[in-house]
């Protein structure tokens, strides 16, 4: 048996099919496991969407910020500018197939005997792994059912920027979404922060890696997480980052979790289709 993480693919599906070609998974025995961002930016987004679907039970993927503006675009919300990369996927004969499968996608996985969990993007420094898995099966089974639309209507937006246990509605499950999916950084007291995207070091002073905020509930388990490509390949005492930044001329990078450590990865094109840079989940809708 063997489990790999895949980084970001974004749309990118030449490179994930030589990516699996290398790392030729068994059905029944191998996992494959993806940090999100599955579409965007890239040139075929519906054929990655249709390569993991393809791979079955063997898949486990999150969801990430760019598949969560799928979504939202699938579910109409037309505040929302369509690009050329989605289109393909939302005019594709199977996409009412491909969107379902896609809403049915976890934002957290958990793996209790791997000492592993994995997200899109980070945690805030006070949620611990197991109340990681309660919070994200809340906004899932909301993505899931018939309050699915209007949520997305009202997903985009950077506030509430600070948990509290006690915050509820669209504030709550917004909170939930952004802290799986866009976190890179935070304020010592746990806000988030989420329009910086640089480096760590670049960040000003008042501002730190998620996951170097001071007294870090999760700290006790390996993360492995994407979103953040200027972080790049990052193997740390249980932290794993995955975005070597495929999209932007970079690698897609795999990365076994059970077993001896090991990297796989897969040079990328030079350049990019697209210069922006922009997070589809950061401004409200209007």
């Amino acid at each position: 048996m063997a489990i790999w993480a895949i980084g970001d693919v974004q749309g990118c599906d030449e490179q994930l099919g030589k990516l699996l070609d290398r790392l030729n998974p068994t059905p029944g025995r191998d996992e494959i496991w993806f940090v999100g961002d599955l579409v965007n930016r890239g040139p075929d987004s519906l054929g990655v969407l249709r390569r993991v679907r393809q791979l079955g039970d063997m898949a486990v993927c999150v969801l990430g910020n760019h598949d969560l503006h799928l979504l939202a675009l699938a579910f109409g919300n037309g505040s929302r500018a369509r690009n050329r990369h989605l289109t393909q996927v939302l005019d594709a004969p199977d996409a009412d197939v491909l969107i379902e499968w896609l809403r049915h996608r976890p934002l957290a996985h958990y793996r209790p005997d791997l000492g592993t969990l994995l997200v899109h993007a980070g945690l805030p420094p006070q949620w611990h792994p197991l109340q990681t898995i309660r919070l994200a099966r809340e906004a899932e089974d909301v993505l899931r059912g018939p309050g699915c639309g209007a949520f997305l209507q009202q997903l985009y937006g950077d506030l509430p920027d600070l948990w509290d246990p006690t915050l509820a509605g669209h504030d709550r499950l917004r909170f939930i979404v952004n802290a799986l999916t866009r976190i890179r950084y935070c304020h010592p007291d746990g806000r988030l922060e989420l329009r910086r995207k640089g480096r760590p070091g670049s960040q000003p002073d008042h501002l730190v890696p998620w996951f170097e905020a001071p007294g870090r509930a999760s700290s006790n388990v390996r993360i492995v997480f994407g979103h953040w490509s200027s972080l790049g390949l990052m193997q740390a005492a249980r932290l794993l980052a995955l975005d070597t930044g495929c999209i932007w001329g970079g690698e897609l990078t795999a990365a076994r979790l059970d077993g001896p450590a090991r990297i796989c990865a897969v040079d990328c094109r030079p350049g990019s289709p697209l210069a922006d840079h922009d997070d589809p989940l950061s401004h409200a809708p209007g």
